[in-house]
This record gives C-alpha cells, sequence and structure tokens, in this order.
C-alpha cells in the first residue's frame, strides 16, 4: 500500500528517477522543468529540504512498497493558515484515484500537522485531470489564475476550507 511520506533527504535518488521518468508525461499539462533542473538537482533538492526546515513548505512524496515514488505533494508558502498545494503523479498511477485520495489525506494532514485552514491550488484550463482532482477532493473555484503563475498557460483557482470534511 502506498504511503504519503514527508520528504527527507533518502528520498532523492527515487525522486529524481521519478521525475524523469514522467518528464514527457508532466510536460503534457504543466511546464517543463527545464533541463537545468535536472543538471543542478542535487542542489535544488537541498534548496527544497531548507525550505521544509524553515516551516514555509512542507513537500511530500506518495512511496510505493518497492520505495519507488508514484508522487509529490506539497505544500508551499505557508502563511497565516494557508498554503498552496502543488502535486503530480506518475503516469503508471494517473487515472486510478491515487491523486484524489492523496490530496485528501494530504488536507488532512495540513490541518492537523500544521494548523492549516485553507488550500489554494491553481490548474490550467486544459488540465482537465487535475480539475477532477480538486473538485473530487472538496475544493471549489474561486477564480482565475494569473497565467504566469501556470507557465503561460491560462487557469483557474480553487480554494478548500480545511474545516469542511
Amino acid at each position: 500500500m502506498p504511503e504519503l511520506k514527508q520528504l527527507c533527504a533518502g528520498h532523492a535518488p527515487a525522486v529524481l528517477d521519478f521525475e524523469l521518468a514522467n518528464r514527457a508525461y508532466f510536460a503534457a499539462s504543466i511546464p517543463d522543468r527545464g533541463d537545468d533542473f535536472f543538471h543542478r538537482f542535487a542542489d535544488r533538492y537541498a534548496a527544497l529540504l531548507a525550505e521544509q526546515e524553515a516551516g514555509t513548505c512542507a513537500f511530500h512524496v506518495l512511496v510505493a512498497e518497492d520505495g519507488s515514488v508514484l508522487g509529490r505533494f506539497n505544500l508551499v508558502g505557508i502563511e497565516d493558515h494557508s498554503a498552496e498545494l502543488g502535486y503530480r503523479v506518475a503516469q503508471a498511477v494517473a487515472g486510478r484515484g491515487v491523486a484524489t485520495a492523496t490530496v485528501r489525506e494530504l488536507c488532512r494532514l495540513a490541518a492537523a500537522r500544521h494548523g492549516l485552514r485553507t488550500l489554494r491550488a491553481a490548474t490550467a484550463h486544459q488540465n482537465v485531470a487535475s480539475q477532477k482532482v480538486l473538485a473530487r477532493a472538496g475544493f471549489v473555484r474561486v477564480g482565475p489564475a494569473d497565467p504566469a503563475h501556470l507557465g503561460g498557460k491560462p487557469g483557474t483557482w480553487y480554494q478548500r476550507d480545511l474545516a469542511l470534511p
């Protein structure tokens, strides 16, 4: 059974494998990370862990029984009891409810562990799968997202009040 775990240094090789294996799949619906991300992965990964240690972000990985990463689920910009949710799941598990179930679990953790009351997430209009995940996880549309936030693509902000079930 996959387990949602807080990101740690030991996850780095599996996270890199996940990102490389799914790069083309992700690029079809969200902006590509670019070659620099992969060339400087160790530095970027260390920076993520530092942000997490500072309490401004909380990064999570969904880990399969074999230790591989099936998805990344992040809370960024933690401030004033709110944060932005970001996530991506491996192509191999897409369409199976994995993202929806894990987003729901992360919403519970966000409230219980981080004291958050509100989560926001932006998705491009073309990313219908992500829109469905957010709706199924209790998020509602709250307005247009700045295309600059979505790699130049038009989109929508979604929000969830974590006091709701």
